[in-house]
C-alpha cells in the first residue's frame, strides 16, 4: 500500500509541477481520493471492529487521533458493527466534532443504539445527555414500543 501511495504521490507531484495551478490542485485531490479509497478497502469490517475495540480500552485518545481514524478508515461508510464501535469511541472520549455520527447512528440503527443511549447518559456530560434526548425526541415515534420504553427510562 505504501508503495502504491508513494508511486501515486510521485506521479501526481511530477505532473502537478508541469501544469497550471488549477490543474495541479485537481490532480492533488484525485491522488488523495485514490489513496484514501485504496486504504479504506484494505481492512475488513471484522478487523476494524477489533481495532476499534482495542482502542476502546485506551484511557484517552486525542481528538486528532480520532479524526485520523475516521478519515483513514472511512468509518462513517462502514457497516453498523463498525459504526457502533466508532460511536462508542466518540462518546467515551467526548469527541464533539463527531457527535453528528452518533446522532445518525441512533437514527439509522435504533435497536443497536440502545446501549449508546445508556453511555451518553452515564457520563454525566450535559452535552451528551442533551444529544441523547434530542436524538430520542426525533425518532421515538418510529421506534418499537418496548425499545422506546427502555430508552425513555434511561433518559428521564
Amino acid at each position: 500500500l505504501h508503495i502504491v501511495q508513494n508511486t501515486c504521490s510521485n506521479h501526481i507531484g511530477y505532473l502537478s509541477a508541469r501544469l497550471e495551478p488549477a490543474a495541479a490542485q485537481w490532480f492533488s485531490q484525485q491522488s488523495f481520493l485514490l489513496t484514501t479509497h485504496l486504504f479504506c478497502s484494505q481492512l475488513l469490517p471484522d478487523q476494524l471492529v477489533l481495532l476499534l475495540e482495542s482502542l476502546l480500552e485506551e484511557k484517552t485518545l486525542q481528538p486528532r487521533t480520532l479524526l485520523c481514524l475516521e478519515k483513514t478508515y472511512c468509518l462513517r461508510e462502514q457497516d453498523a458493527e463498525v459504526q457502533h464501535r466508532w460511536c462508542e469511541l466518540i462518546v467515551k472520549h467526548k469527541y464533539s466534532a463527531a457527535y453528528r455520527d452518533v446522532e445518525q447512528f441512533l437514527q439509522d440503527h435504533q435497536a443497536m443504539g440502545v446501549y449508546l443511549y445508556g453511555e451518553l447518559m452515564v457520563n454525566k456530560d450535559a452535552t451528551q445527555q442533551q444529544l441523547a434526548r434530542k436524538s430520542f425526541a426525533k425518532i421515538q415515534e418510529q421506534m418499537d414500543i418496548p425499545t422506546a420504553k427502555v430508552v425513555r427510562e434511561m433518559l428521564f
